[in-house]
């Protein structure tokens, strides 16, 4: 098992951050926090640099990424910005499961739209008696005709609202069935009438912004429909693993640039006539959070690694990967805090945003409740 990137992958970390350099400066990012606003030319410069077709194999217009590859450039990606990463993976895991799922047809139409930039696509799967237990969603789609006609309420829909946006959403077609089963997938254009979206206010991860959708009898085309009537549960599970692992690196990237600039601000704040970063108990305090960034960011590698070589024992890797990685964001960011003291709290400084960025961590891509219960089950617990 060798942890060394290869020389590709460095090429891909360096020209990413070069390009996050050049487009996402602080002030950028300062500036799409506090409007709230989606990264419009940040995401063009993906799609020009061909980041859309890295996880895709040749034969669908992509370059043939693995796993390990993805978690370079979600741990480049979400170090300026969670919310950046999140932008960019709500596409990618859209057009994996089309790639994974769908029929020759589906995969021809859509994902040449999704890879040269002329459509993005985002996820929605909660309601607001559906989040963890999404086989409780009460969302229905019915066949009429050579279509389907959809109803309901959906919620914490990231994404959704974006320019040219195709949201992948899980519905009931058969609402007689037990728990999961009778659950489809389909490809909604967010400008199809009768979609109604309301965006949220956010304590964070602002910038792709949250939406509650409504639909009242939207109509859909009947090959809009992806994996087959009442298949939705194996959608879902198609692409759980490589979110969840790109997730995990995402959360390592965020907490690695709130620590490097706590230590930054050790540094340069002077209290009593010297740098607070020679007071022993802060300097301890960051040399442990870069000792445990160190082995969260292993843990993520040895779970890509599993998965690139297709190996029984990744699911369990990638869900100790995520918890332990989305719980250590949250860690660091508050001790950050804490180091900031009064500055901190302030909005002038960075070190806020990660705060209340991280507070989703724990939350998205499963709590870190589900992901205990999973890990438990996989060791042959079961927990009720």
């Amino acid at each position: 098992m060798d942890f060394a990137f290869s020389d590709e992958q460095v090429a891909l970390r360096d020209n990413v951050r070069k390009l996050m350099s050049r487009i996402a400066t602080p002030d950028y990012v300062r500036k799409l926090d506090q409007q709230q606003a989606y990264p419009d030319e940040l995401y063009d410069a993906w799609v020009e640099m061909g980041l859309l077709r890295l996880p895709f194999d040749e034969s669908l217009g992509g370059v043939g990424g693995s796993a390990l590859d993805l978690v370079v450039l979600a741990d480049e990606l979400a170090r300026t910005s969670f919310d950046f990463y999140t932008a960019y993976s709500s596409s990618i895991f859209c057009g994996l499961n089309i790639a994974k799922m769908g029929s020759q047809a589906q995969k021809d139409h859509w994902l040449p739209k999704l890879l040269s930039g002329e459509i993005k696509m985002s996820i929605s799967m909660s309601e607001p008696d559906a989040g963890s237990d999404i086989g409780a969603m009460r969302t229905s789609a019915k066949r009429d005709g050579d279509g389907w006609v959809i109803n309901g309420r959906k919620i914490w829909a990231t994404g959704a609202g974006a320019k040219r946006n195709v949201i992948n959403m899980y519905v009931k077609t058969d609402t007689t069935a037990d728990y999961r089963k009778g659950m489809s997938l389909l490809l909604i254009p967010n400008d199809t009438p009768g979609l109604q979206l309301r965006k949220l206010e956010m304590l964070g991860r602002r910038c792709t912004g949250t939406f509650e959708i409504t639909l009242d009898n939207v109509r859909v085309p009947a090959e809009n429909l992806v994996g087959g009537e009442n298949n939705g549960w194996a959608c879902v599970m198609g692409g759980l693993q490589i979110e969840r692992i790109t997730s995990a690196a995402g959360y390592c990237g965020s907490a690695q640039a709130a620590l490097d600039m706590t230590v930054q601000y050790a540094k340069d704040r002077i209290q009593f006539g010297r740098p607070i970063g020679t007071n022993q108990a802060i300097a301890h305090e960051l040399a442990n959070l870069q000792t445990e960034l160190e082995a969260a960011r292993s843990l993520v590698w040895r779970a890509g690694w599993l998965v690139a070589n297709q190996s029984p024992d990744a699911l369990k890797m990638i869900t100790m990967a995520k918890l332990f990685g989305s719980e250590l964001y949250v860690k660091i960011a508050n001790a950050c805090m804490q180091v900031y003291g009064g500055a901190g709290y302030s909005m002038e400084f960075d070190i806020q945003r990660h705060y209340r960025d991280s507070r989703s961590a724990t939350i998205g891509a499963g709590t870190s409740q589900m992901q205990r219960n999973l890990i438990a089950g996989l060791m042959g617990l079961k927990v009720r």
